[in-house]
């Protein structure tokens, strides 16, 4: 795994209006929720149904566990009307602390924790929600080591 160079900080956040598929999902099953969602987000996108403002995002609405309740889809320019899986979330303003993970998404779970340990030194509460924005989006033949994922943990004021 590349060696993240950059320390966290924590960051103001304003409210974002997204366009998501949401569920409750066991771990064991969040590769397969998260391509079934994105194939619905394309096809919607792939329609002109969805203008995304900006990278794929998913939001945790608690710590990850043997279940999580998240959502997984795209920051929206416009609103959008809900239609099969696909509603209107948000990301609510807050401050949160953040991180910029490098490689590949199996890393996560430590760049997590880094996270966490940081927040906590400065004696920091963590909240939810938590989120990652996933920067770089991942095609075959691309390294994983280049792949780039901002995480967000919001901290209780």
């Amino acid at each position: 795994m590349r060696q993240n160079a950059e320390e966290p900080r924590v960051v103001d956040v304003g409210e974002q209006t997204t366009a998501v598929v949401a569920g409750e999902v066991p771990m064991s099953e969040l590769r397969e929720f998260f391509d079934a969602a994105f194939h619905e987000l394309g096809q919607r996108i792939d329609r002109g149904e969805l203008r995304p403002a900006g990278p794929a995002l998913s939001l945790y609405h608690s710590e990850p566990g043997p279940v999580v309740q998240l959502e997984v889809g795209f920051p929206l320019e416009d609103k959008v009307a809900p239609a099969g899986s696909v509603v209107v979330g948000r990301i609510p303003a807050t401050r949160a602390v953040t991180y910029t993970h490098r490689g590949n998404y199996d890393g996560l779970g430590s760049s997590w924790e880094k996270l966490r340990a940081w927040a906590q030194e400065r004696h920091l509460r963590l909240g939810v929600p938590l989120w990652e924005v996933y920067v770089t989006e991942p095609h075959p033949g691309d390294d994983p080591e280049d792949m780039v994922t901002e995480l967000y943990w919001a901290v209780e004021t």
